[in-house]
């Protein structure tokens, strides 16, 4: 079963890593893409108007869209540093959040002054570095590190997952686990293929709602999985419990919610690692050697992280192991509703009220905006709720 899932993973994988067609001009001027933008944006908070403030708030997601990640410097700034490029994603949101509203003018031109200073400093960086021609080396690097950072979370799951499911010996869980996670490579490089192509209407704004929907959702499952897990830590019989089926509708129901979360998982990172792979591969088209030896590199560093998981989860006390699996589920669960939020907050589906006093944690998924912390925030109240409650029920016993 394994020589079979790791074939078809290899094959999707190639096929769908491969650019479909153009992803952003060779050799851009990265710099003068962050200039425009500090330049039209200054333009556009000069002209700003409370009373009319949604004509401000498109402009900026004009720059979003069509600029930032229309030419190309989104992806790039992508393929340098992840967190870096959700920390800009925020400051766009709440600018384009904030001038949707009507807020004060000083309020927009703070948003602005802190967006702004980002994208110098990506104007700078690119300026000073417009020389870089994507040497052997390079391309490695940034090949080895797509691929390890974009699919460190979704391994996280996964191998808990099958780890769980090794443990109590369900033969067509496994099956479902690994169809789940053949399913997504599949759905992720369609997903890119039809924005990168513009069919099916499917457009950049499109895929901010893709992406932000499928961590909510993920989210929900984790949440799900994760309070399940949680809540048979303390069954006396769990191997009878399991051999003899007592709650059979309750080990159908986690079947599909196990699958759905590994599906969850791995496409809510595909479609924006296969789209990574497709710059790097465009504007580097004489670098592919460095690029799938980065691609290996990272494919066998996760390889081994998921063998210490399944070894380390094997052995653990059956306590001690759902116990740590529904944790680490839960964690992963609150770093996507962060980031999820950030992506609909993008489009205006959610609104951005910047909170002073709360630091930004990119890879924690933390935002300083009052909708993502209050949805974090609900989601630990949940988490404590399902710690104490079944607490003070077994002590009342």
């Amino acid at each position: 079963m394994y020589v079979r899932a790791v074939i078809a993973l290899v094959i999707a994988i190639v096929g769908l890593v491969w650019p479909s067609g153009p992803v952003h001009a060779e050799g851009k001027a990265l710099a003068s893409v962050a200039a425009l933008l500090i330049t039209q944006g200054d333009q556009a908070v000069a002209a700003y108007d409370p009373t009319n403030g949604i004509d401000t708030s498109d402009l900026f997601s004009d720059l979003y869209f069509d600029v930032f990640e229309g030419q190309g410097l989104e992806v790039a700034i992508g393929l340098r540093d992840g967190a870096r490029k959700g920390d800009l994603e925020s400051r766009f949101s709440v600018i384009i959040s904030l001038a949707a509203g009507g807020a004060a003018f000083g309020d927009v031109q703070a948003a602005w002054k802190d967006l702004r200073q980002g994208l110098a400093e990506e104007e700078n960086f690119y300026t000073a570095n417009r020389e870089d021609d994507g040497g052997w080396w390079p391309s490695f690097v940034q090949a080895f590190l797509i691929l390890l950072r974009e699919g460190v979370e979704a391994l996280l799951v996964v191998g808990a997952l099958i780890t769980y499911v090794k443990r109590i010996g369900t033969k067509s869980q496994l099956n479902g686990l690994y169809t789940g996670i053949i399913l997504a490579l599949v759905a992720s490089g369609f997903t890119a293929w039809a924005v990168r192509m513009s069919v099916l209407g499917l457009n950049g704004r499109s895929l901010e709602a893709v992406e932000g929907i499928t961590m909510l959702v993920a989210a929900g499952v984790l949440f799900y999985v994760g309070h399940w897990l949680f809540s048979k830590r303390e069954a006396e019989r769990w191997q009878g419990y399991i051999k003899d089926k007592v709650d059979k509708a309750v080990i159908s129901g986690s079947g599909f919610a196990l699958s759905s979360a590994a599906f969850l998982a791995v496409y809510r990172e595909g479609a924006e690692t296969v789209l990574f792979y497709q710059a790097l591969l465009s504007d580097r088209p004489d670098g592919l050697q460095a690029i799938a030896a980065g691609f290996v590199a990272a494919a066998f560093a996760l390889a081994v992280i998921f063998v210490a998981i399944r070894v380390l989860g094997l052995r653990l006390p059956l306590k001690l192991f759902f116990t740590a699996t529904a944790g680490l589920l839960s964690l992963l669960a609150f770093i996507f509703i962060g980031k999820g939020i950030v992506e609909l907050q993008v489009i205006r589906w959610i609104t951005a009220t910047p909170l002073t006093g709360i630091p930004q944690i990119g890879w924690l998924g933390v935002f300083p905006t009052m909708e993502s912390i209050l949805a974090q925030a609900t989601f630990l109240a949940l988490i404590i709720w399902g710690v104490i409650v079944p607490a003070t029920r077994k002590a009342r016993v």
